[in-house]
């Protein structure tokens, strides 16, 4: 890949989301721990998940209406700002002996916000950072950045927190979002075609857009919900101490196992040629995500928790670049950010309420029962979604962006 790798802007682009990247994964494993350790509960963990689908739901139509309306790259720096201030407002709380779960809420929830504009902005702004004939291939690098971060983050969570607890945790990650923010600025990108101005009949035609396409609406409907049952990311904390008997530096070695997984998937992925029947290796990918799920739930031994979980990463890692590819490759540039906006409604409802289902599971009967029944859940997802949506089995991906709403 030396002539995408090569691209000016895309290398400031690619280096801006690898640090912001590993500053997200670092602060969503460093939070489950915080909550875990100052309360104990399974509940507890499933409300950070549903404080984080709130601040989703409220934000993500707007934010992307917004990113298709305003300069793209000033609400991308912005957006990976708050965070950074958020592990300051932490460190203050910390010094004056004040941490809290309300505190540890509020974080979520202003993260949460943000990440809203984040995530369509940085989406948006892609195909403007890559010569139009690399685009696809762009998408898979840019999801292999997305997993070397995520990698890094939650592993780094781990051994910051053996080192010398939270606080340092939450000191790197406010040093890494300043990272990500500087390297975003010499990244010029060109002005949006589309809106001039926010409207509340925008976000109605993001809406419509997707609602029209079924190839669209049962791709991001497949993800929500088999994430959101197959979701096991928010007991991992329950996991490590109680079901496998390890601490901190075990937390971190099995939070990163997943994402170890999504990033050998994405290396693989940039050096095979470019798969065409995006919908039925979606469908396959996500059915291999649910049986890594139940393998996981059943397993007691580490090794193997870390084996089945990185199972889990590499199943989601191609699920992610197919919906990706499709979601990218169907949308027009006008519409770009809405569209993402509408996806990541889906995403965070996926991850948020599954943290959420999966706290309220484990807290009704017990962590391995709440992971395994998700495991199953998702694979009936698969097949009603297979099913029912018989144009996502059948398509295949175009290797053109389209730039008009056609």
């Amino acid at each position: 890949m030396p002539s995408l790798l090569h691209a000016p802007r895309f290398r400031e682009y690619a280096a801006s989301r690898v640090a912001s990247g590993v500053a997200t994964a670092l602060l969503q494993a460093l939070i489950l721990w915080q909550v875990y350790a100052i309360s104990g509960s399974t509940l507890q963990l499933g409300l950070v998940g549903l404080v984080g689908f709130v601040a989703g739901l409220l934000s993500s139509f707007i934010g992307g209406a917004v990113v298709d309306s305003y300069d793209r790259r000033k609400i991308l720096f912005a957006s990976q700002v708050v965070p950074g201030v958020t592990s300051l407002a932490m460190l203050a709380a910390i010094a004056t002996d004040h941490v809290s779960l309300g505190l540890i809420y509020a974080i979520v929830l202003v993260t949460g916000v943000a990440a809203s504009f984040e995530y369509p902005a940085r989406q948006a702004i892609l195909p403007n950072v890559v010569p139009r004939e690399l685009f696809v291939r762009a998408l898979t690098v840019n999801s292999a950045l997305n997993s070397v971060s995520s990698v890094t983050g939650p592993a780094l969570t781990g051994l910051l927190v053996a080192l010398d607890g939270v606080r340092l945790a939450y000191a790197v990650h406010a040093g890494l979002v300043a990272i990500a923010a500087l390297m975003l600025l010499p990244v010029h990108v060109p002005p949006t075609r589309g809106l001039t101005r926010l409207e509340l009949g925008a976000i109605r035609e993001g809406l419509a857009f997707v609602w029209r396409r079924p190839v669209l609406l049962g791709a991001m409907t497949l993800d929500m919900f088999a994430v959101m049952f197959g979701g096991a990311r928010a007991l991992l904390p329950v996991y490590t101490v109680s079901v496998l008997h390890a601490e901190a530096i075990g937390y971190g070695i099995l939070s990163a196992s997943l994402e170890a997984g999504t990033l050998v998937t994405a290396l693989i992925l940039m050096v095979l040629p470019a798969v065409r029947r995006t919908g039925m290796v979606l469908l396959v990918a996500v059915a291999a995500f649910g049986l890594a799920t139940i393998l996981f739930g059943v397993s007691r031994w580490l090794p193997l928790s870390v084996l089945a979980y990185g199972l889990v990463g590499m199943a989601d890692q191609v699920s992610m670049v197919m919906r990706q590819n499709t979601i990218q490759l169907s949308t027009p540039n006008a519409l770009r950010g809405r569209v993402t906006g509408v996806n990541s409604v889906f995403i965070s409802a996926s991850n948020e309420l599954g943290a959420l289902e999966s706290g309220l599971v484990a807290a009704v009967t017990n962590p391995v029962f709440a992971v395994v029944s998700g495991g199953i859940g998702c694979l009936v997802v698969v097949a009603l979604v297979a099913w029912r949506v018989p144009a996502l089995r059948r398509y295949c991906a175009s290797e053109f962006v389209p730039e008009s709403r056609g």
